[in-house]
């Protein structure tokens, strides 16, 4: 997460309160939540970032996947 500037409280946001996401393989749940950024990542700055989670449920516990960020300007929102 740290080497995707996504932090353990937008993980845990974005599956609380994000969006299907709709590129989840299945078996698979994803979220996404788009988030303002207003900063800079990596040499660049953006207005916005998309945090999306994927993850399982596996005898009613979570198992986190893995977790990609996209920074940009404009993302649709759901």
């Amino acid at each position: 997460m740290h080497q995707r500037g996504i932090t353990p409280a937008e993980v845990e946001d974005a599956i609380n309160q994000g969006w299907k996401a709709d590129d989840a393989k299945p078996g698979t749940l994803g979220k996404t939540k788009v988030y303002d950024y207003n900063r800079e990542w990596e040499g660049n700055s953006y207005s916005r970032k998309k945090v999306t989670v994927y993850y399982k449920l596996i005898g009613g516990q979570l198992m986190l996947l893995t977790v990609k960020a996209r920074y940009g300007q404009s993302f649709p929102e759901r």
